[in-house]
């Protein structure tokens, strides 16, 4: 279970503990993303060669965090039961340069067949978590990726491990309403503002998933929510209303929070910033009073670390 003082975003819960591993949730995305990546490298069936035994080393080029152990133990388990694979490194673990994450040994053909795909889906988790320890290290229990992402809950979990955020898991994970919900909401409304505070005084929260959380453009947009959603709590048992400021500087972010702040209206809310986040400006963006940071940064583009694979001289 999440700690009862965590952020709602924190999700790394439902897929992964460092006590019981992978949870079926993460295995059944883990065994759909296995299965592409081997089906479009030509393997459709499960490897069956019994020819000479040889032993390889998987080797960092360059220092990280590993990720992804897991999936290749699930990869191996259903599709090379002839590999038998050690691991000095596990995931989260982190590496530096030369050092051996792991020792495989079965027939030639099998390793030279898995090679690359255990490679591709180490150096790419790797490389997200490895990226989110660098985020996570300046605002830590802050920073939080989005649903913008390559791999699904895989790249969700490489964050995590990173010390990242997950934020919701899939879109009923939990309801965010964005600016094309607001859009399609009450026609009879022409404002967002509107549109919010007849949303936010009508929703029924045990509807909403793990948490409830509405984009807003405007500091006006923020206050009615925050407004709206003190008035309900001040008659209902329910917890914090996400606000996203969406595409706001941490200028303008700011001076949201000191406006809440002076209304009295803060302590009913969280309040999570999203679009223009940058590693380079992080510290301000850690300052500004926001609780949850979240951008697609940290996962998407990253660059995989730098792996390889060697097989020993007879």
């Amino acid at each position: 279970m999440a700690a009862a003082d965590s952020l709602p975003h924190d999700r790394g819960f439902k897929l992964w503990s460092a006590v019981d591993g992978p949870s079926r949730l993460l295995l059944a995305s883990i065994d759909r993303w296995t299965s592409a990546i081997l089906a479009d490298d030509g393997i459709d069936m499960p490897l069956m060669s019994n020819d000479n035994h040889v032993i390889a080393h998987i080797i960092a080029r360059e220092s990280g965090m590993i990720s992804g152990t897991a999936a290749v133990d699930h990869m191996l388990h259903i599709w090379a039961g002839n590999l038998s694979i050690s691991w000095a490194s596990n995931d989260g673990k982190q590496v530096s340069v030369g050092d051996e994450i792991a020792q495989i040994e079965g027939p030639r053909e099998a390793v030279l067949m898995m090679e690359r795909s255990i490679l591709n889906i180490l150096g790419f988790l790797s490389g997200i978590t490895t990226e989110a320890k660098k985020w996570s290290t300046i605002a830590p229990k802050q920073i939080a990726c989005t649903r913008k992402t390559t791999w699904g809950l895989l790249d969700k979990w490489a964050v995590s491990l990173g010390g990242g955020l997950t934020h919701r898991l899939s879109r009923n994970d939990a309801m965010m309403i964005k600016e094309n919900d607001l859009a399609t909401m009450h026609p009879d409304l022409d404002a967002h503002s509107s549109r919010i505070a007849k949303f936010l005084g009508e929703v029924d929260f045990l509807q909403c998933g793990a948490f409830l959380e509405i984009e807003v453009q405007e500091e006006k947009e923020a206050v009615v929510a925050a407004f709206t959603w003190s008035e309900r709590k001040m008659k209902e048992e329910l917890p914090k209303l996400v606000i996203m400021l969406d595409n706001f500087s941490a200028e303008r972010c700011k001076a949201v929070v000191d406006e809440l702040n002076e209304m009295g209206l803060r302590e009913h809310v969280l309040i999570e910033a999203s679009g223009g986040i940058t590693l380079s400006g992080l510290e301000d963006w850690r300052r500004c009073g926001v609780d949850v940071l979240s951008t697609s940064a940290i996962n998407r583009g990253v660059i995989p670390l730098d792996l390889s694979m060697l097989i020993a001289d007879d």
